[in-house]
């Protein structure tokens, strides 16, 4: 399954009724952009220049956006809509009345169409807003056609923005605003996963929550040599013949691996001002499928 990308090329905001394309701040999110800092980043299992990869990742999604919904599907199973559900059904959105809900990297709405889908059928809420941010242009036109199918299309119940994750516009995303901040399978792409966590905190108001589901480290060591096997022989070759773009899934696989674990992102977590539970399956995280997948939760304080 791939994730989203968070980072968006200046361009001109086009509307389209209620579903509104927005930049926010497109300045590069670290200085020095025109000659190498000598920072590095992963990019997979590759090293690169910190101010490139960025746009390596954008690059992906590029490839990818069209067949997105069709490659999760086969290189997961359809597990990744299992995870999504289990994701915002943990969340609740709406119990406690309508929520101002942002979900980041959340390009294709699939995660924003649960919230709201869950909202209303379980507690007749037709007043949650979910702000989707995403780097991609690509993806969020995806994500603006699945909205056109639905009841929320023409409504301000939802909206998709081109944004940087780690560096949200102040006067457009403000400080203090949101009741929910959902990541899904796309913070292990960013450059620098504490600027997105601190980002996450500045916006969201005190007391709510932070949630995110990514990809983690598999607990068992007999699932671990079998979901390596997998990952790693049938995953790119899916993505030679379905999307014919092998060398996009081979970078899912290495990115997945280079993710941290549960304790050290739960601590990375912890470092932005958040708090979690104990270090432990049930408490700062909930794993899914043996820690194939985790729920990462936060709350600001």
């Amino acid at each position: 399954m791939l994730s989203r990308a968070l980072r968006c090329p200046r361009r001109t905001p086009a509307v389209s009724h209620s579903l509104v394309f927005a930049c926010g701040n497109h300045s590069q999110s670290f200085p020095g952009n025109s000659q190498s800092s000598g920072r590095t980043a992963s990019f997979g299992f590759k090293t690169v220049p910190e101010e490139s990869k960025e746009s390596l990742v954008k690059g992906v999604f590029d490839s990818v956006a069209s067949k997105y919904d069709l490659m999760n599907d086969a290189t997961s199973l359809g597990v990744h809509r299992l995870w999504k559900d289990t994701f915002v059904d943990t969340l609740k959105p709406g119990r406690k009345g309508p929520m101002r809900c942002i979900d980041v990297a959340g390009g294709t709405g699939d995660i924003a169409l649960r919230i709201l889908d869950y909202a209303r059928e379980n507690y007749a809420d037709r007043e949650t807003t979910v702000e989707v941010a995403d780097i991609n242009a690509q993806m969020l036109a995806e994500g603006v056609k699945r909205f056109k199918k639905t009841m929320y299309h023409y409504t301000p119940q939802i909206s998709f923005h081109e944004a940087n994750a780690q560096e949200l516009s102040p006067s457009q995303f403000k400080d203090d605003t949101y009741d929910l901040y959902t990541i899904a399978f796309g913070i292990r792409n960013c450059t620098s996963i504490p600027a997105v966590l601190r980002e996450a905190y500045r916006v969201l108001k005190p007391g709510a929550t932070f949630a995110c589901l990514e990809f983690s480290k598999v607990n068992n060591p007999l699932l671990n040599v079998l979901y390596d096997q997998y990952s790693f022989s049938v995953i790119p070759l899916l993505g030679t013949i379905l999307a014919g773009d092998r060398d996009s899934y081979q970078y899912l696989v290495e990115s997945i691996r280079k993710f941290p674990g549960q304790p050290e992102f739960a601590q990375m977590i912890r470092d932005a001002g958040f708090a979690t539970g104990g270090d432990h399956d049930g408490g700062a995280w909930m794993d899914l499928w043996g820690g194939i997948a985790s729920i990462h939760t936060g709350v600001k304080v």
